[in-house]
């Protein structure tokens, strides 16, 4: 297992085609949904990626807003979960967060990945919502 900060665009398509696969494909959200303006280099975040046995399996971004860190697109591809590799990806993410001065970390999980979650100390801090006709609830934890 490896894991990286994605730093070109080749590592980006990499992580597009990895969040496609699963939020397009296989959870059937609109595709215009998925991909939005901070899915750019140039944009205030940072993506990261996952390997398993050299093959980029899982991805996620985070970004600062209103002094948190917001933790989004957190995927794994279908056959590569339950070996550990979606704590691999939030850790990342939560060092990249502390790195930028965050002391806390906000997510909008989906509801059937609320106990995963939760064992990596997120605590729920809404009522169940629909995101791309998906329950989700909104999620928080603290780095303190």
């Amino acid at each position: 297992m490896n894991k990286q900060i994605i730093v070109n665009q080749e590592q980006l398509e990499l992580a597009f085609s990895i969040r496609k696969k699963v939020f397009v494909d296989e959870q059937h959200c609109p595709i215009e949904d998925e991909f939005d303006a901070f899915d750019d280099l140039t944009s205030p975040c940072t993506h990261v990626l996952v390997y398993y046995n050299e093959k980029p399996v899982g991805t996620g971004r985070v970004r600062q807003v209103e002094g948190k860190a917001k933790l989004e697109r957190i995927c794994l591809l279908k056959e590569y979960r339950k070996h550990g590799l979606g704590k691999e990806i939030i850790t990342l993410l939560e060092e990249i967060a502390r790195e930028m001065g965050c002391v806390k970390a906000l997510l909008h999980g989906q509801t059937h990945a609320e106990g995963f979650y939760e064992k990596l100390g997120y605590v729920t801090t809404s009522d169940v919502f629909e995101e791309d006709g998906i329950p989700h609830v909104k999620m928080e934890k603290s780095f303190q």
